[in-house]
Parts: C-alpha cells; sequence; structure tokens
C-alpha cells in the first residue's frame, strides 16, 4: 500500500523525479486552499452573488489542447491560412463494414432502450475475441471487460477507483496531459520518470529509488507513445510487472494507438506479459484503429477484484456507451484488422513525407515507431513555446509545445500526421520557406 510523506524526492541521475510544477503553476499533489469565495459576474436582472468553489479546482491544470484551439482560431480569426497540427482527430472514416453495422443497429428496436452498464455482451465478447486473435490473451468478458465512452473516460474511472488524496501516482515523461489532469482531480501526487533518448524514448525503471516504488500506488505507461512515437518492449513490460508485484503497485496500460505501429511486429500488449493480469489494467479505444473518434468507445482490461471498483466509479460518474456504437465496434473488433494494418500503414507513409521534408528545413523529427504524432526537436537555442508561436506566426502551421506534455518535452513539439500527405508536404515547404536565419 502506498505511503504518504511531506518530502521532496532527490532528482535521480536517470530524470526520476516528483513534479513539482513551474513557478506559479498549481501541481498534482500540493496542498489547495480550502475552498474560496469567489464572484459572479451579475446578468441582466440578477444579483451578484459568491459560490464556493471546491479547493481541487485550484490543482486541476489547464488543457492544452483547449488552449491551442483558442491560438489557432485567432490566427484564423487575424486571416491566416493555418495548417493545424495540433489534434490528434483522425481524418478519415471506418471501413465500410462497420458503416453497415451502424445502420443496422440505428433500426434495432432493442437499440432504443439503455444499454447496460457494463456494456453490450455482443461487444465485450468482442473485445475478448479480439484479445485471443491479436495478443493470445484470454480474458472473461462478464468480469474482466468494461466498455467505456472511450480510453480518456476509462483513465479517469481507473484513477478514481485507484487513488485517494495524497497518493504517488508514477508517469513517464513526456506523458498524456490527461493522466496529470485525473490525477489532480483524485489529488494525488506525481512522480515523473524521464523517457531516455538513447533507449528510444522509453524509461530506466530500474533507475528509479525503491522509496518511490515502495509509495507508488499506480504507475501509467502509454505504448505506442503520444507524443514520442516510442514502441514497448517485452522487457519494459515485464520490468513493470515485476516491481509492481515487489512494491505492491498497479500498472495502467494506455493502449490507445493498439495496432497503429510502424514497424514489422505490431505493437504489444501488457497483458501479453506473464502476470500482468495480476497487476496490470489495459485501455483501448475504437477511435484510432477505427477512425470513430467521434463515436466515443473504448473498453477497460483487468482482474475482476480491480474491474469491480472500476465499476464502482464507471456506474456512478459515466455515460454508457451508445448501443448502436458497440454494435459496429464489434463489427470492428470481429473483422481481420485489416483495415487497421492499412491504416498504420498510411500513418507510416505519412511520418515519413513529414519526417523527409522538414530534414529540408534543417530539422529532425524522432524515430517514430507508431501513433498518430510527429516528435520534432526545436532548432538550438530556441524553446519549444517559442518555436510553436513562431511556427503559427509565421509559416501558420500550428504544434503543440512539447512542455505541454511535460517537462522533458521542453526542446521539442508535437506534429500531427492527421492531415493527408499533400498536406504534410505543403507545411513543410511552409516551414522551410519561412526560415530564412532563424535557425
Amino acid at each position: 500500500m502506498a505511503q504518504q510523506h511531506d518530502r521532496e524526492h532527490d532528482r535521480d541521475p536517470r530524470g526520476s523525479r516528483e513534479y513539482r510544477g513551474t513557478e506559479g503553476e498549481p501541481t498534482a499533489g500540493r496542498s489547495v486552499a480550502s475552498p474560496v469565495a469567489s464572484p459572479v459576474a451579475p446578468a441582466s436582472g440578477r444579483v451578484a452573488t459568491e459560490v464556493a468553489i471546491a479547493g481541487r479546482v485550484g490543482g486541476i491544470p489547464a488543457n492544452p489542447f483547449a488552449v491551442s484551439d483558442v491560438r489557432v482560431r485567432k490566427a484564423q480569426a487575424a486571416g491566416a491560412d493555418v495548417i493545424d497540427l495540433s489534434k490528434g482527430n483522425p481524418d478519415g472514416e471506418p471501413p465500410e463494414f462497420m458503416l453497415d453495422a451502424a445502420v443496422t443497429a440505428v433500426r434495432d428496436r432493442a437499440n432504443f432502450r439503455y444499454p447496460a452498464f457494463a456494456g453490450k455482451p455482443a461487444f465485450l465478447q468482442a473485445a475478448a475475441r479480439w484479445y485471443a486473435r491479436q495478443y493470445g490473451v484470454a480474458l472473461e468478458p462478464a468480469s474482466e471487460l468494461l466498455a467505456v465512452a472511450g480510453a480518456g473516460v476509462g483513465i479517469s474511472e481507473v484513477i478514481e477507483a485507484l487513488i485517494d488524496p495524497g497518493d504517488l501516482v508514477v508517469m513517464i515523461d513526456p506523458y498524456y496531459p490527461q493522466y496529470r489532469g485525473s490525477t489532480a482531480v483524485a489529488q494525488g501526487r506525481i512522480h515523473l520518470v524521464e523517457a531516455q533518448p538513447e533507449l528510444g524514448f522509453l524509461p530506466d525503471l530500474q533507475a528509479v529509488p525503491e522509496r518511490v516504488w515502495d509509495e507508488a500506488k499506480l504507475l501509467i505507461l502509454n505504448y505506442p507513445n503520444n507524443p514520442t512515437g516510442a514502441a514497448a518492449t517485452p522487457e519494459l513490460f515485464a520490468m513493470a510487472v515485476r516491481l509492481a508485484k515487489a512494491h505492491h503497485f498497479t500498472v495502467m496500460h494506455d493502449f490507445a494507438y493498439a495496432g497503429i505501429g510502424f514497424d514489422a511486429h505490431p505493437p504489444i500488449s501488457l497483458l501479453q506479459t506473464p502476470g500482468a493480469l495480476d497487476v496490470g489494467v489495459e485501455l483501448c479505444s475504437l477511435s484510432k484503429m477505427y477512425m470513430v473518434a467521434g463515436w466515443r468507445a473504448g473498453f477497460v482490461a483487468c482482474r475482476p477484484e480491480l474491474m469491480a471498483a472500476v465499476r464502482v466509479v464507471h456506474e456512478q460518474t459515466s455515460l454508457l456507451v451508445t448501443s448502436v456504437v458497440q454494435d459496429a465496434g464489434a463489427a470492428g473488433l470481429n473483422s481481420d484488422q485489416a483495415s487497421v494494418r492499412a491504416l498504420a500503414e498510411r500513418y507510416a507513409g505519412r511520418y515519413e513525407t513529414l519526417r523527409d521534408g522538414l530534414s529540408r528545413a534543417g530539422l529532425e523529427l524522432v524515430p517514430s515507431h507508431g501513433g498518430l504524432f510527429g516528435w520534432l526537436r526545436v532548432p538550438d537555442g530556441w524553446s519549444d513555446q517559442d518555436f510553436a508561436l513562431w511556427l503559427l506566426a509565421h509559416p501558420h502551421v500550428a504544434a503543440i509545445p512539447g512542455s505541454d506534455f511535460g517537462p522533458a518535452g521542453a526542446s521539442y513539439v508535437r506534429l500531427s500526421l492527421l492531415v493527408p500527405e499533400s498536406v504534410l508536404h505543403r507545411a513543410a515547404e511552409r516551414i522551410a520557406r519561412a526560415r530564412g536565419d532563424a535557425w
């Protein structure tokens, strides 16, 4: 069981540290003032009053993607023709057989009623078959799988089920911002372990001090990784499982980019690791595999004891996955996954187009093994924030500053692959033309 204490962890030579945030920035784990009175702007005919805001709200960080959307809209309003590479929003459509399944499901009178809290049996069975075919993992649909309205919902539910105020969550830096945000909502503390470029942007879990693992309640992993494109190895997952068993914490693997790999061997599941189901929970999303981000569907996989706790949170806080979406999702999961492999090849081609175009601008993308993004090192002498602003102001290309994904991202920006190759080629050309003597 994780124990609380107030000391700050020493910085580890491999980059392991407790994240305290930047000056003036609320940080998960930092004590927050008691609820404060907040004035509300009066509307016409109303009397101004005060409301008491929950103290934990002050510790929740801003969503960097929402901040980026505001910047892009302002640039567009000023007349800029922006190529928006800041979003992780798929630009295609699902395979035809999934659309057909959705149309059929719309006319199914059984789908006019509320679905079961855990998910339709056919959807959960399809997820179990998918795990068995793709990864050799046997799961019991009724007790080890849960339908959720996207992996992001699953992330929140797992964290809420596991983390009490003051509990320690270990995450790899850089990280997907929701991990920090959901930990802040649960009022947990964060310890960051820096991904090592020389290790292919994977962490050295063995270098983390034992006292961190003794305190940890949860370790969060995400491969293929957003934003770096790193791919997990069997050795990394085996080490995480070994540590979790020795120190009694849970490993959560965000497998949102399952199937979206660029290498000869597809991305691996945490649950393939011997003993992983004893200590692990995995989150999967239909959004990226089948281009149905707007449908909001995914599933959580874990042992029954943990699933019981996640379901308690789920049943009180979450919207259920639409029945029609579950039927279409089952069609996708039951398919031969040829459409997913074709999608991965498409993204690999886009990555190569962007990589080659940016190299002509004197810029280098980090080698990627999968996912939907390019991780670009900024020119020497630039900060990531300044470079992202320059990209928007001059070649009118929107990117996300790397530090929005954690301190280790401060020398990078993230670029999306979710536009056609022709658009990525044009973006790289714009950057090369605008470069001048900027670097």
